[in-house]
């Protein structure tokens, strides 16, 4: 169900013109709206489930853990909170513009537009939208033609509950993403790779639109000689299975000091078995690459390499093994592009200025996971950078709705999640406001 191109024009028109008459600046109006949402998400809940299901095989447990959930969460953080964050804030003004006091005023900064990737297809669509509708925007919705059972679903979904005018989904693939790259926003909030992230921010330099960028890149993972190998090798293998890689905050590639090298391996396959069964193949939670050219990016990473964990993939069911390798060039593909699938490279260590002189040398990820002692973890964050990550854990600090989500540099840029996606869709705006009763002289020349 793709939509015209012809048409994108005057659905942004419309938007603009519905933002004008006000209707989304009234606080009750924004409960109002996150509340048919949530009701929403629940009346179509099993649908998606189908959907996602059909388009990535990922089971109903892995879509509400990490689609579902983290909406419904993320929708009552708001309503319980909206009042507090949209509410005028008074700030200290300095004695020398007596009598007069400043405020912030936070306002919506008006019609947006969201795209979004395949690999969560839901809730890195709906979960900026909450944010756009905390704050007082409308907002034009972007799925990826990757998903179509999903982008199906959540057209039919959207449609049946806004005003096409306020909310609205637009379907298809790169010709209307640059005719929607070609209008004028008041803010466009794009997750996907760094590559299509730089088209984006191109496109929204012609109208100085800002941007909220959430990218991805390579993300490190190291294991010191102090980690507890067993936890490790169970937390890593979860984030690296999880969705099959296919996560913008999936751990990458793998720094094991050479100490701990063999028992890590080891310990990767138990848990890889624990997780998933013998046979991970036959698991009903072990999601499938999203199309065949996904399928033959990844598997084309195994070869040249020396496999010590997996290898095995099946084309006609889009199926690859969890693999760890090693023996690569550390100037390879495999060592310089974003897997996104579950092949595994591994780099030896013994020093962990080694590894800071690595990830210092290359593109600031998106994450980045250590598991050892926690004052090393610590010197080895200050060290670096990254959009975030976690000591002795993976994925996790995404859980946080009270933490801000984000990249750095060529991860993204801007951030969200909780009140700070309220503030990436809004103006804090400074009002002073003067008294008449005095008038200082000392001003006027």
């Amino acid at each position: 169900m793709n939509t015209e191109e012809s048409v994108i024009g005057s659905i942004v028109s419309s938007q603009k013109e519905y933002y004008k008459q006000g209707n989304t600046k009234d606080i009750s109006f924004r409960k109002q709206m996150l509340s048919k949402l949530y009701k929403a998400i629940e009346q179509w809940e099993d649908l998606i489930y189908e959907a996602l299901y059909k388009d990535l095989r990922k089971s109903y447990e892995e879509a509400y853990l990490t689609e579902i959930s983290i909406l419904k969460g993320e929708i009552n953080l708001h309503l319980k909170n909206i009042d507090k964050w949209a509410k005028r804030e008074k700030i200290r003004t300095p004695l020398k513009l007596y009598p007069s006091k400043t405020y912030i005023v936070k306002e919506p900064l008006g019609n947006a537009l969201i795209i979004s990737p395949w690999n969560y297809p839901v809730q890195l669509l709906l979960n900026p939208l909450i944010g756009a509708i905390s704050a007082g925007c409308t907002a034009i919705l972007k799925p990826s033609p990757y998903t179509p059972n999903v982008s199906q679903v959540i057209h039919y979904m959207i449609s049946n509950t806004f005003d096409k005018n306020y909310i609205t989904v637009v379907q298809g693939g790169r010709n209307i993403n640059q005719e929607l790259l070609r209008h004028r926003y008041d803010i466009i909030f794009f997750t996907g790779s760094p590559s299509l992230g730089k088209v984006v921010m191109a496109s929204a330099a012609q109208h100085l639109t800002p941007v909220v960028l959430e990218l991805g890149g390579k993300s490190p993972c190291v294991v010191d000689k102090s980690a507890d190998i067993a936890v490790a090798a169970k937390r890593i293998a979860w984030g690296k299975t999880l969705n099959s890689g296919q996560t913008c905050i999936a751990p990458d590639y793998l720094f094991l000091h050479e100490d701990i090298h063999d028992e890590f391996i080891k310990e990767f396959g138990v848990a890889i078995e624990k997780l998933h069964g013998k046979d991970i193949k036959e698991s009903k939670h072990y999601v499938k690459m999203v199309n065949d050219a996904a399928f033959d990016r990844v598997v084309g990473y195994i070869s040249n390499c020396d496999v010590l964990y997996g290898g095995r993939h099946d084309r006609s069911s889009r199926f690859i093994e969890p693999t760890l390798i090693e023996g690569m060039n550390i100037d390879s593909d495999v060592m310089t592009e974003e897997i996104f699938g579950p092949v595994f490279p591994i780099v030896k260590y013994k020093e962990t200025e080694e590894v800071v002189s690595h990830i210092d040398g290359r593109e600031k990820p998106l994450a980045l996971y250590y598991f050892g002692d926690e004052k090393t973890g610590w010197q080895l964050i200050s060290k670096t950078s990254s959009g975030g990550g976690c000591i002795n854990d993976t994925i996790m600090h995404i859980a946080n709705e009270n933490a801000p989500f984000g990249g750095v540099g060529n991860s993204g840029m801007g951030r969200y999640h909780g009140k700070e996606s309220f503030e990436a869709f809004s103006h804090r705006r400074t009002i002073l406001r003067n008294k008449t009763f005095i008038d200082l002289p000392f001003r006027y020349m």
